[in-house]
């Protein structure tokens, strides 16, 4: 929106004559008579209100040789039609805006009707007044509120998702990944494990309480352990040599049977040694023999 000022109103120059001039139209002597020179032409005042005043676009009368005229872009007014269409104030010697339809309005009018509209009252957000503009969009400064808590912003920091705003602590709690251990957000860093996030020092073993991040450890029932208390507190121990069945290393892979688990390479026939891994076998008592070793006992 543009606004104007006018330098003021203007009147035709009007002279009289010491020797004979006649009208350009009807032709009377001048001699001693008003008239007004338009277009190098001489012309006596009731002609130039009949044939070459301008018409007013407000009351749409002729604008006479003895009113004052004021014109913008190739529209003329009275003085006193040169009004604001909503007020109805004097705008001869004031700053105004020209809308699209033609209508003429003081800068207060002019604001009210065209300008930007606050996205949280929808009123017009009047020019000089304290507002926040993000994404060509603007707001009252005192509507530009936390769509979480409510509270405005002012100059906190804020996040957007969607067309809603967020102060940061709303956001980090609603939107922030949660820890999988304590249900807390995690604002930075942060583990994850089995898909899963985790605070950093929430990351820890359920028995010790040693941190795990980078070391090795293993989980049962939804907690993880270090490797010692796992193997003192959690895991199996093995049938045949009686240690802990941990899943580490040499001999990850497990038996079980009836209640009992051995180490892949401790399950074994107590008589011959022989590996009964994935081979047919007898429990006798708490121990097991090849069907060979059983028939001899």
């Amino acid at each position: 929106m543009t606004f104007y000022k006018h330098s003021g109103p203007r009147s035709y120059l009007t002279s009289t004559m010491t020797d004979r001039f006649d009208c350009y139209y009807c032709r009377d002597n001048l001699h001693g008579k008003k008239y007004v020179k338009k277009d190098e032409k001489h012309v006596c005042t009731k002609c130039f209100d009949k044939l070459c005043a301008n018409t007013c676009a407000e009351c749409r009368r002729p604008i006479g040789a003895d009113s004052k005229e004021l014109h913008h872009k190739n529209r003329y007014w009275h003085e006193d039609c040169f009004r604001c269409a909503k007020c109805y104030k004097p705008l001869a010697s004031e700053s105004f805006s020209a809308r699209d339809d033609g209508k003429i309005m003081c800068g207060k009018c002019g604001s009210r009707e065209d300008g930007n509209r606050c996205q949280g009252c929808y009123k017009v957000v009047m020019p000089g007044s304290k507002n926040v503009e993000y994404k060509n969009k603007v707001w009252h400064e005192e509507c530009f509120t936390c769509f979480e808590c409510k509270q405005p912003i002012c100059t906190q920091s804020f996040l957007a998702r969607g067309d809603d705003i967020f102060c940061a602590p709303c956001h980090e709690k609603k939107f922030a990944k949660k820890c999988f251990k304590c249900k807390q957000p995690i604002t930075s860093g942060g583990i994850s494990y089995q898909d899963q996030p985790w605070h950093s020092e929430c990351f820890v073993c359920e028995t010790c309480r040693k941190p795990l991040a980078g070391t090795r450890f293993t989980s049962h029932e939804e907690h993880v352990y270090c490797v010692d208390c796992y193997k003192t507190d959690v895991a199996k121990k093995c049938h045949g040599c009686k240690n802990p069945i941990t899943g580490f290393g040499h001999g990850t892979n497990v038996v079980n049977y009836e209640g009992y688990a051995w180490h892949e390479y401790c399950f074994n026939c107590k008589k011959c040694s022989l590996s009964l891994a994935n081979k047919r076998f007898v429990l006798n008592g708490e121990q097991i023999y090849c069907p060979d070793c059983a028939k001899k006992l």
